[in-house]
C-alpha cells in the first residue's frame, strides 16, 4: 500500500507548490462517506468544495459513466452528439434563459460570461461600453479575467496588472453601486451568497437595484453560482431563491457529480451577441460530461434532493445557531440550504484539523469561518454528529485560551 508519507514526498518532489493539503489520503467514498487508505471513515460536510452534491459512489451515476465512457468519452465540438442539445435544453428551461455554452470548470464559465457582456456592451454602446463592476469580498476564479472580478487582495497580489476597467463597490451598498454602474458599465458580476468569501448574502433589496441599474443601462447583470447554485441554496438556481433574474448565470461544481464540466446561460438578447469562431473550447460540453449532467439533473429532481436541502438545511442552520448562541462559541450563522458558515471567535483552521482526526470534514475559509457545503444526501443525524464534534473542539479550544 502506498503511503501518506510517500505520496506526500512525490508531490513536495514534483508538483508545483499551490496546495496546504490535509495529512490524509482518500482512497474511496460512499454516499455521505469518505474512507482513507486506511479505511478510517470521515462525514463529509465539504462534498468536494461543493462539487460531490450527490455524495460519492451514487449507483446511478456509476452506471451512467460506465455506460458512456464504453461508448464515447470525447468527439469535439467540431460534431454534434447525443447529450450536449438535450442538456442545454434542460438548463434553460429550469433557469428560464435562453442559451447555454458548455466549458469545463467555474473559472471559465466566468471568463466566457465577461467576453459575452463585452460583446453585448460593444453592440450597443461601442467601444467604450466596456466597464465591469464587481463586489469587495467577492471571489470568481484564478484566470485573469476571473481574478480580475475577485474583490479580495490576498488572490490578486502578484498578478498584477489585472484588467484594469473593474470597479469594486460593498456587497449591499445600494448608493456605492448607483455611483458605480454608468452607460460605459458592460457588466455587473455578483456572487448572490458569498462562498470563499465567508458565506455572506446579497440583500433581496441591493440585488433588485442590480437588476433596474442593467436595465436602465443596458448592462448584463451576471450571477456567479458556482458554488451556491445548482440546488444548494433548496432552490435549482440561487437567484430564484433571492426573485431576482439575471442576464447570465456561471454554473459549474455539482453539474456532472465530478467530471470536469461547466457553464454559462444567457437571455437571447445578450447570447446573440457573439457569433461563430469568437468563443470555443476543446473538451467542453462532450458526450460524458454532458451525459452524466442530464443524470444529475434527473436524480436531483426524482429523489426530490431539493426538498431534503431546504429540510436538512433548516436543521443545521438550527442546530448551528443553537450552538452559537448556548455556548458564545460563534458570532453569527450565515447562508441557507447547505451552504452555510458559523463565524467562530478562533481560527477555524486548527477546528477543522482537529475534525479530521474525529473524522470528520469540515472547510475553513477567511480565518475564521468553518464551512458547510454537505451532500445533498444530507441526515439530521449526519449534522447531529457533525455539530457534537463542533461543540467538543471549539469547548477545548475555549478551556485552553482561558
Amino acid at each position: 500500500m502506498t503511503t501518506l508519507e510517500h505520496i506526500a514526498e512525490l508531490e513536495r518532489k514534483y508538483l508545483l507548490g499551490t496546495y496546504n493539503r490535509y495529512p490524509v489520503v482518500f482512497s474511496r467514498g460512499k454516499g455521505v462517506f469518505l474512507y482513507d487508505t486506511e479505511g478510517t471513515r470521515y462525514l463529509d460536510f465539504v462534498s468536494g468544495l461543493g462539487v460531490n452534491a450527490l455524495g460519492h459512489a451514487h449507483p446511478r451515476i456509476v452506471k451512467t459513466i460506465r455506460e458512456q465512457a464504453a461508448k464515447l468519452v470525447h468527439v469535439s465540438n467540431l460534431y454534434y452528439h447525443e447529450y450536449q442539445g438535450p442538456l442545454a435544453e434542460k438548463l434553460c428551461k429550469l433557469s428560464g434563459l435562453d442559451r447555454a455554452f458548455f466549458q469545463n470548470s467555474g473559472t471559465e464559465a466566468i471568463e466566457g460570461s465577461i467576453k459575452l457582456a463585452r460583446l453585448a456592451g460593444h453592440r450597443t454602446g461601442g467601444e467604450k461600453k466596456s466597464r465591469l463592476v464587481a463586489l469587495e469580498g467577492s471571489y470568481h476564479g484564478r484566470t485573469f479575467g476571473a481574478l480580475s472580478l475577485t474583490g479580495q487582495a490576498k488572490h490578486r497580489k502578484g498578478f498584477e496588472p489585472l484588467l484594469e476597467d473593474v470597479t469594486f463597490v460593498a456587497q449591499n451598498d445600494l448608493e456605492g453601486l448607483r455611483a458605480a454602474v454608468n452607460d460605459n458599465t458592460c457588466a455587473i458580476v455578483l456572487e448572490p451568497i458569498f462562498g470563499e468569501g465567508g458565506i455572506y448574502e446579497c440583500s433581496v433589496e441591493f440585488l433588485r437595484e442590480c437588476r433596474a441599474l442593467a436595465d436602465r443601462h443596458k448592462v448584463a447583470l451576471i450571477f456567479d453560482e458556482i458554488q451556491c447554485g445548482l440546488g444548494r441554496t433548496g432552490t435549482m438556481f440561487a437567484f430564484q431563491s433571492f426573485g431576482v433574474t439575471p442576464d447570465i448565470v456561471a454554473i459549474a461544481k455539482p453539474i456532472a457529480a465530478g467530471l470536469p464540466l461547466g457553464a454559462f446561460i444567457a437571455k437571447e438578447e445578450f447570447a446573440t451577441a457573439i457569433s461563430p469562431g469568437q468563443h470555443g473550447t476543446t473538451f467542453g460540453g462532450g458526450p460524458l460530461a454532458c451525459r452524466v449532467a442530464l443524470e444529475f439533473l434527473a436524480i436531483v429532481e426524482e429523489e426530490k434532493l431539493l426538498e431534503n436541502v431546504n429540510k436538512v438545511g433548516g436543521y443545521l442552520q438550527q442546530e448551528l445557531k443553537a450552538l452559537a448562541e448556548k455556548r458564545g462559541a460563534g458570532n453569527e450563522v450565515r447562508g441557507r440550504g447547505l451552504i452555510q458558515g458559523i463565524q467562530i471567535e478562533v481560527p477555524a483552521r486548527p477546528i477543522v484539523d482537529a475534525a479530521l482526526a474525529e473524522g470528520v470534514l469540515f472547510n475553513a475559509t477567511q480565518d475564521t469561518v468553518v464551512r458547510f457545503l454537505p451532500p445533498f444526501l444530507l441526515e439530521e443525524k449526519h449534522v447531529d454528529r457533525g455539530i457534537r464534534v463542533l461543540r467538543k473542539l471549539l469547548g477545548k479550544r475555549r478551556k485552553a485560551a482561558a
